[in-house]
């Protein structure tokens, strides 16, 4: 956690650092790129992707793209309120809401989004591609899709 006075409060997972090698007349040149997820843990949650010459550099970009991408997450007693199904690519993420104590059960990059979010008890299942950025992206599609009951008679003016 930073200790800048923007950031006060917000969680941040590094999910991933890639070293990448450009060949050039004296060798190779490597720059990193970085994943970031930051949240507040109360329903806020953003993703961010830096690149840099160094490891520090591509992850500050990263957190200030990541807060500035953040979405809200309708969150109730600790979980989503309903099933949801998240695509990007070749990623596809299932999310269910589970009972109190359940906990996080996820891989690192759905765990590392589930966390910021302020979900504490939470099923997933990753089917597809491994690849932590389009886990991440289709996480967050997701969660993108979620309603809550006030929402779904807002929008279609019955109560339920």
């Amino acid at each position: 956690m930073s200790n800048d006075s923007s950031r006060e409060g917000l969680l941040d997972r590094t999910v991933q650092i890639k070293r990448c090698a450009a060949v050039v007349k004296g060798g190779r040149r490597f720059s990193f790129a970085a994943m970031v997820v930051v949240g507040d843990g109360k329903g806020r949650v953003g993703w961010g992707y830096g690149k840099a010459n160094e490891v520090p550099p591509s992850v500050e970009k990263a957190q200030k793209q990541a807060m500035r991408s953040m979405i809200e997450v309708p969150i109730q007693n600790g979980t989503i309120s309903h099933r949801v199904r998240g695509q990007y690519g070749a990623a596809r993420v299932i999310l269910l809401p589970a009972s109190s104590g359940t906990g996080v059960i996820a891989g690192a990059a759905v765990r590392a989004v589930c966390e910021c979010a302020g979900i504490t008890d939470i099923l997933t299942k990753s089917f597809g591609t491994s690849n932590q950025v389009t886990v991440v992206k289709a996480t967050m599609s997701a969660l993108q899709q979620l309603r809550t009951k006030e929402d779904i008679e807002r929008l279609r003016g019955v109560t339920l």
